[in-house]
């Protein structure tokens, strides 16, 4: 077997780099994209409150003017 450089190891039959000791702390682009995700379907399904406070009081309903005269 050849020898395996300082900062790597074998790993069935492969070098592989030494995990650096803040690596893990890090987040992932997956982790990003899939906590966006999560942020964007909770606003679909529950929302956000926004929609609430900027919607117009509904339409009072209108006369038709065919309706019939009272007489």
């Amino acid at each position: 077997m050849s020898k395996v450089p300082d900062g790597f190891h074998r790993v069935r039959g492969h070098i592989r780099r030494n995990p650096r000791p803040g690596s893990a702390k890090r987040m992932s682009g997956w982790m990003i994209a899939g906590l966006a995700a999560g942020v964007w379907l909770w606003g679909q399904v529950v929302g956000f409150g926004e929609a609430t406070s900027h919607t117009t009081p509904p339409a009072q309903p209108q006369p038709a003017i065919s309706a019939p005269a009272d007489r």
